[in-house]
């Protein structure tokens, strides 16, 4: 029973000395803003974890500067005049609790780890060792510590799966804490152990391989290590998961937080022990202002999805309560319930939610939204306002069928697009593919996260926390107001939340529209190294270098193209058609070739010019070739070069096409590197090359040695290539370009912010492919 319940909260406060931790989180900010407010006479030490070289206290600085401390801050005058009155910094984390003062009257416990599904030793350690280190910390701090008010903060979702009324009292289960506890803690290094067996890395090895094997096997390597990492936290997250449903919890996080108040229980018996429950906490009602609320939290992805035209159904029964509370109605229970310590040996629990006494069911909540969706739309750039989906609540397995159709789809739709020939077009389908991948992955990993909420038929009983909002004085009740009966949901959803949901995302959608889109195809401006009419001798070129592939980068021609440019120009008209229906016939084993190692693919088209002369093919690329080599060139990329040798950059080609082929950009270039045809001793190709062909990673070692011996700054310099296999040589520069990219190469620079352009081909290069074959006209 609540003693002495007329008495302000304020005054049962003052004087009192209280340790806060996750002040930087969500409910601890708006917890610390609402005592510093309404309870002046509290002094209050803050737990907080230094951020690299930024300490617990700069950090509770920077955090008092937000705006919601504004008037706080003015009041005391000043930051550190307020912490030097009445904040103290106390440096550490749930990881490593320091030693607590040995004066506290109380402690307020809101850090923890609020993620759904955390991998499930860190699940662990922080809502379980982390809650019993710091009561550890308390019982070992002495003087007025040792039987200070704790006050946990749990989640009304300990609950589990069960159905109908939740009572505030202990969550009867079964679970061994400490065989649980020993059991959560030991799965990384088992998963680790695991993740490092044949199994395991000959599936993510060869899936690597197969897609990066072009770009070299080292690159391939580092994916496969990649891939295994994220094999690593996925399957911790599984785990957790699945021993949570096998207990009767939700997730890893319901399943620890449950583990947590166990632990709180059993030293309950020692010391006063509260434990507050929240539902789902969203933004603010009405202080420190209607809609405050920072990050996203458990409905506002689901929301914004929903306003996008993005969440077509959800696998939740229409007559679902969800249970909502808003955030300044929960600090406000957590400060009344703060000030009411209760007997030692006697836990108090406390629901702060809304689903008992005012209920919200899916089916109104999605009326709500819709309705302020409606009225305010999200704009979809020039084809105005997003249509929104009609939701129907067919069941979950409905919608889960749905989803994996649109799955199936998907991989189909990837696998053909990965496939096809490079082009704008097909580009412009992989953009719009990966963005509906993206969106495909975010329905599944939001309907397989709250499917269980979704389903949850449960109502979680309040009366011990109406009894304490009933006990106190009536200006109590104003200033820590906390009875969810009040709120109604029609104003508090389409006037307060969804609009302090959507405004930062609407102020970006304005950004994007004015700007039409962000401008990767905008190259980064050179500027002359040397002052104006900066000199082209090579002698004075600066330490930058822009380093250029040829073939489908700088030209619209491939590797077989140019072959038939030299080889068609020697031989007559009926042995043209003969080497023609040749090469023809080998195209298909040559692009399987290209596509497994492009090595092995560019010497398979060498081998052809066996018995040719170099001299003769270079006769042959001055008489006949130049000029058609030269009205290929995209007059972009000759703009670019250009540009780059006034700026006294050093200007590289970098090619796997034989070296004849390259005497017409010899006037473009410092430094040409290509392939060199190896002859006998009478001047004929062997069909064999001299060295091995620069692909891959060789083209960017290549490149490394070349800074090493120019003295090139890599970090300042720029490459251009149009293929995957050229990731490792744009990855080794700082500023990498990708030229009319294909699809693999395409989404890895988008990934990584690269600047992607597309040069167009000149005119001419309508001509055909090889100019040889206009005399067989």
């Amino acid at each position: 029973m609540v003693q002495n319940r007329r008495v302000d909260i304020a005054l049962r406060l003052d004087g009192k000395h209280v340790l806060l931790t996750g002040v930087t989180g969500f409910v601890g900010e708006a917890l610390l803003q609402l005592v510093l407010d309404e309870v002046p006479g509290l002094r209050l030490t803050l737990l907080v974890r230094p951020k690299g070289t930024t300490s617990a206290e700069a950090r509770i600085a920077a955090l008092l500067k937000k705006p919601i401390f504004s008037e706080l801050v003015e009041r005391a005058g000043g930051v550190e005049a307020l912490m030097a009155s009445r904040v103290t910094a106390l440096e550490g984390d749930l990881a490593d609790v320091p030693p607590l003062p040995d004066d506290l009257d109380a402690l307020v416990h809101c850090a923890g780890d609020v993620s759904f599904d955390p991998p499930v030793d860190e699940g662990f350690r922080t809502n379980v060792v982390g809650t019993r280190d710091l009561l550890g910390r308390m019982a070992e701090a002495g003087g007025a510590t040792a039987t200070a008010h704790y006050v946990h903060i749990s989640t009304a979702y300990v609950a589990g799966r069960r159905r109908g009324v939740v009572e505030e009292g202990p969550v009867t289960h079964g679970a061994d804490l400490e065989a649980e506890l020993a059991w959560g803690l030991a799965q990384r290094q088992s998963v680790e152990h695991r993740s490092r067996t044949a199994a395991v890395l000959e599936k993510e090895r060869r899936k690597a391989e197969k897609a990066h094997s072009r770009a070299g096997l080292l690159t391939a390597a580092r994916a496969t290590e990649e891939a295994r990492k994220e094999w690593v936290k996925r399957e911790l997250v599984r785990l957790g998961t699945e021993r949570a449903r096998s207990l009767g919890w939700t997730d890893c996080y319901t399943f620890t937080k449950a583990l947590g108040e166990r632990v709180v229980e059993e030293h309950a018996k020692r010391r006063p022990c509260s434990i507050v429950r929240p539902s789902i906490i969203e933004s603010a009602l009405v202080r420190p202002h209607p809609g405050w609320i920072e990050g996203f939290k458990m409905a506002e992805p689901l929301i914004l999805a929903y306003g996008r035209g993005e969440l077509p159904e959800f696998p939740a029964a229409a007559d679902t309560i969800v249970d909502i509370v808003p955030v300044d109605h929960v600090v406000a229970a957590i400060v009344a319930v703060l000030a009411h310590p209760p007997e030692i040996g006697a836990p108090a629990y406390f629901h702060v939610s809304s689903g008992y006494r005012n209920p919200l069911t899916f089916r109104n909540l999605y009326n709500n939204v819709r309705q302020y969706f409606d009225k305010h739309p999200f704009i979809a750039s020039e084809r105005g306002a997003v249509r929104l989906p009609d939701w129907r609540f067919p069941g979950a397995q409905t919608v889960e069928r749905l989803l994996s159709t649109s799955e199936r789809a998907h991989k189909v739709a990837d696998y053909v697009i990965g496939h096809a020939p490079r082009g704008d077009r097909t580009r412009d389908l992989a953009r719009k593919l990966d963005q509906q991948g993206r969106r495909l992955e975010f329905l599944r990993r939001y309907l397989d996260l709250y499917r269980e909420y979704a389903q949850a038929e449960l109502r979680y009983d309040d009366g011990h926390t109406l009894a304490l909002f009933q006990a106190l004085s009536a200006e109590d009740q104003v200033r820590f107001a906390f009875d969810t009966a009040v709120v109604d949901w029609a104003v508090y959803l389409q006037d307060i939340h969804c609009p302090a949901v959507t405004a930062p995302i609407r102020k970006l959608d304005e950004r994007r529209l004015a700007s039409k889109r962000p401008d990767r195809s905008k190259l980064k401006a050179l500027v002359p190294t040397t002052g104006e009419g900066a000199s082209t001798e090579p002698g004075r070129r600066s330490n930058i270098a822009a380093y250029f592939d040829m073939d489908g980068t700088l030209l619209s021609s491939n590797v077989i193209e140019g072959f038939l440019w030299l080889r068609l120009q020697e031989l007559s008209g009926l042995d043209r058609l003969a080497q023609l229906g040749r090469v023809a016939s080998k195209v298909p084993s040559m692009v399987q070739a290209e596509r497994r190692d492009r090595s092995d693919f560019l010497r398979t088209v060498y081998r052809e010019y066996a018995g040719a002369r170099l001299d003769e093919l270079e006769a042959i690329v001055d008489g006949h070739l130049t000029t058609h080599v030269l009205t290929r060139l995209s007059p972009d990329a000759v703009r670019r070069i250009r540009e780059h040798r006034k700026a006294g950059h050093r200007t590289v080609l970098i090619t796997g096409a034989v070296s004849p082929l390259t005497r017409p950009l010899a006037p473009l270039f410092d430094d040409i590197e290509a392939a060199e045809l190896a002859v006998d001793d009478r001047g004929r190709c062997t069909g064999h090359l001299a060295r091995s062909p620069l692909v891959g990673e060789s083209r960017a070692a290549w490149i490394e040695d070349h800074a090493r011996e120019h003295g090139i700054d890599l970090a300042a310099s720029f490459a251009y290539a149009d293929s995957h296999s050229d990731l490792p040589l744009l990855a080794t520069v700082g500023n990498p370009v990708a030229v009319r990219p294909d699809v693999s190469l395409f989404r890895h620079a988008r990934r990584s912010h690269w600047t992607i352009v597309d040069w167009a081909s000149p005119d001419t290069a309508a001509r055909p492919l090889n100019p040889a074959l206009e005399t067989l006209a």
